[in-house]
Parts: structure tokens; sequence; C-alpha cells
């Protein structure tokens, strides 16, 4: 008997649940975030149209892949998509309506502005953002569940991180390139060193205690 490779497999397996849900409700999107957790940058809202016909070698959960991978999948995506579209909801509207109702208001726009329209969305995680007006499903791990949920944590992930990288050549003491503004130990020194800038989330620094409201 052949053997098959695990990527193999689970490529097979992410397209087979998408296979099913699109049999049931017809052409199907998916969507994902990145960068809920920073103290800094944009929200990164992604949502893909796969073509069922021309599957992609490789797509995973973006977290489970290398940074190189993740760029040559990123191309790929965008290449052979029937549709996309990223979104980014930047740190003061996330600071205006708080991450949860910014990211559901990113992914909603993520849909909407599709060239193509979906008839069904999978959504990653246990919620979908209420003013969306095609049915949809949240999916619990679907980045690791759904081929088209993976290709928009791809495409979520990359966008932001090129985002991030333009950010550290503006503002290389920050160190972004290191931390892409997540809340790491040099990434508080660095706030502490050289204080807060315009693409700071004000109320992720309240909370911690770097900004008091002034």
């Amino acid at each position: 008997m052949p053997r098959t490779s695990k990527s193999t497999n689970n490529k097979e397996t992410l397209y087979a649940f998408d296979s099913a849900q699109r049999a049931h409700f017809g052409t199907l999107c998916g969507v994902d975030e990145a960068g809920r957790g920073p103290l800094c940058g944009p929200v990164c809202c992604a949502a893909v149209i796969l073509n069922p016909d021309d599957p992609i070698e490789g797509i995973n959960d973006s977290k489970k892949l290398t940074e190189k991978r993740r760029e040559a999948l990123f191309t790929e995506i965008i290449r052979r998509a029937v549709a996309y579209n990223v979104v980014f909801i930047s740190p003061q509207e996330i600071d205006e309506k708080n991450i949860l109702w910014a990211t559901m208001d990113g992914m909603a726009q993520a849909v909407e502005g599709l060239s193509v329209q979906p008839q069904y969305v999978l959504i990653d995680g246990n919620r979908c953002p209420p003013d969306l007006s095609i049915p949809a499903q949240a999916v619990i791990k679907g980045d690791a569940t759904s081929a088209s949920i993976a290709a928009a944590s791809i495409l979520a992930k990359v966008s932001r991180d090129r985002y991030m990288m333009e950010l550290d050549q503006q503002y290389p003491q920050y160190q972004l390139a290191k931390h892409k503004g997540y809340p790491t130990k040099l990434h508080y020194q660095m706030i502490e060193k050289y204080g807060i800038q315009p693409f700071y989330r004000r109320s992720f620094l309240k909370k911690q205690g770097y900004w008091n409201g002034k």
C-alpha cells in the first residue's frame, strides 16, 4: 500500500469538511482573523472562497506553518482563489468598540467586500458577526478543520505580519519585527523606554497600567 504524507491527509480532511458544507449550502466562504492579542497594530480579517476544483497543497492552520511556508501559500491562495478580501481594523476602532466587536465588524466587512458573494460563511471561533447578511456558522478551531478558514487564516496572518514589518521600518526602536506587537517582555521594555505611539491600543495598555488615559 502506498504511503500517504501527513500533509496530504490533512489537506484531504480540511477539503472534505468544506465539500460536505458546500454540498448542503452552496458557495462557501471561510473567515478568520489575526492580531486579536497584540498591544499595537490592527486586527486583520480575511475572507476566502476557494476553488473546489483546484485544491491548494499545504493549506493548514497558519499557526502550524513556518513563515516561509505561509508566504508561499499566501501567493498561491490569492492567485487561485475564486475571491478573497482582507480588511484591517485600526487600533482606534479597537479602542472604541473593544477587540471582540471590532473583530466582528472586520469579519463582516471582509465577507461583504468579496467580489463574489458566497451562499454560506464559515467563521473561525464560537461567534458569528451579528450584522452579517449571509447565513453563517461558527466553527471552533475552524482553521484546523476547514480548508477555507485555514486559507483565510494564512491571508490574515501574512497580511498583518507584513504590516508590522513595515511599521518596524518606521519605528525601529520598538523592535516590532521580533515580537509583531505581542505582549512580550521585550515589548514592554521598549514601551517603558520609548512610550506609546498612535498605533498602540490604548485600551489594552490601560489594563496593563502602561497608559493612564491622558
